[in-house]
C-alpha cells in the first residue's frame, strides 16, 4: 500500500431478516412478540396467560426496539446490552405498580444485537438462538428450564425431556424484578459473512426436531424461510404460540433495505405503531 493511499474500512456486518409469529391453531391469542431491524433482532415469549403474557412480551420488546432506535441500533458493549434489557425490565415493574391485576407476568427473551463486527447473544428463559454455518445447525444458546436442568444432570434424556410434562416450567425470565435482568445471559460471536441465525419461541422447538429446523432452515430467503418454519410447526401440530426470525449476516448498506418490523402481539399494541 502506498503511504498516500487513504486506508478502506471493512464495510460493517448487519442482518437481513424474515420473521413470522402465529398464535397457532390451539390457542386464543398470541402472547409471543417479535422485533427485527438491520442492526438487532429478538422473540420474547410471554409467560402466565392469566396474568397478561402478551402484556410482558409486548412491553418489552417495543421498549427495548425504542431505546435501539434513539440510538441508532447498534449496541457497543455487552454492559450496555445489559443496560438497555434492564430499562425493559423495569417497564415490566411499572405496569405492574399501575396495574396490580398484572402481577405475575413475565416473559422469555431471545436476541442477535451487531455492532458492526460482532454479534451479541443475549438470552434468558426457553426462547432458543440457533447459528447455521456450512450447513451445521448449532444451539447458540441454553434453556433456563427445569428440563434443561435435569438434563444437565443426567437425571432426564434428551428424548423423554421433548415430552416431559414440566417441560414449560421456566427457571429465569424478565418479571419486573432488578434481579432478572442479572440472571440474563450473553456471549459475543465474530460476526461472519454467510452465517444464517434462527430466533425461535418455544412452539416451533418444542414440537420440531432439530434435523427437520435444521433442513427446513438451509434453504429460501430469510422470509422464506421463516414463513416454512412456522408452516413446519403447523404440520406438527404444535400447541402453542410459534415465532421465528430468520436472520442473515450480511454487509450492512448505507441505506438499509431492511426496515424495523414488529410481530405478534407487540405489531398488536398501539405503541408499536410509531415511526421507526
Amino acid at each position: 500500500m502506498l503511504a498516500d493511499e487513504p486506508v478502506t474500512a471493512p464495510t460493517p456486518l448487519g442482518l437481513a431478516t424474515g420473521q413470522a409469529s402465529t398464535t397457532g391453531d390451539f390457542r386464543d391469542g398470541n402472547e409471543d412478540s417479535l422485533y427485527a431491524s438491520a442492526w438487532s433482532a429478538f422473540v420474547a415469549d410471554g409467560v402466565g396467560g392469566h396474568a397478561a403474557g402478551e402484556v410482558a412480551s409486548a412491553t418489552v420488546a417495543i421498549r427495548l426496539a425504542s431505546i435501539l432506535d434513539a440510538t441508532r441500533g447498534r449496541v457497543p458493549s455487552e454492559e450496555r446490552l445489559r443496560e438497555l434489557i434492564a430499562i425493559a425490565n423495569a417497564d415490566l415493574g411499572l405496569r405492574v405498580r399501575v396495574d396490580p391485576a398484572l402481577a405475575g407476568m413475565a416473559t422469555t427473551l431471545v436476541g442477535l444485537f451487531a455492532d458492526g463486527t460482532h454479534l451479541r447473544v443475549a438470552h434468558t428463559g426457553d426462547s432458543r438462538a440457533y447459528r447455521l454455518r456450512s450447513g451445521r445447525l448449532e444451539p447458540r444458546t441454553q434453556d433456563d428450564s427445569l428440563v434443561a436442568e435435569l438434563v444437565a444432570s443426567g437425571a432426564l434424556s434428551d428424548d423423554d425431556a421433548r415430552s416431559h410434562p414440566l417441560r414449560s416450567v421456566v427457571t429465569h425470565v424478565l418479571g419486573g424484578a432488578p434481579e432478572d435482568a442479572a440472571a440474563l445471559h450473553i456471549t459475543v460471536e465474530a460476526a461472519r459473512r454467510g452465517d444464517r441465525w434462527l430466533l425461535a419461541s418455544d412452539g416451533l422447538t418444542d414440537y420440531v426436531t432439530v434435523e427437520a429446523i435444521a433442513a427446513t432452515l438451509a434453504s429460501g430467503s430469510p422470509q422464506d424461510a421463516a414463513d416454512a418454519l412456522l408452516e413446519l410447526a403447523r404440520a406438527h401440530e404444535a400447541r402453542d404460540n410459534v415465532s421465528v426470525i430468520v436472520a442473515d449476516v450480511v454487509e450492512y448498506p448505507e441505506d438499509p433495505a431492511y426496515a424495523p418490523v414488529f410481530g405478534g402481539s407487540a405489531a398488536d399494541d398501539p405503541a408499536s405503531s410509531r415511526e421507526l
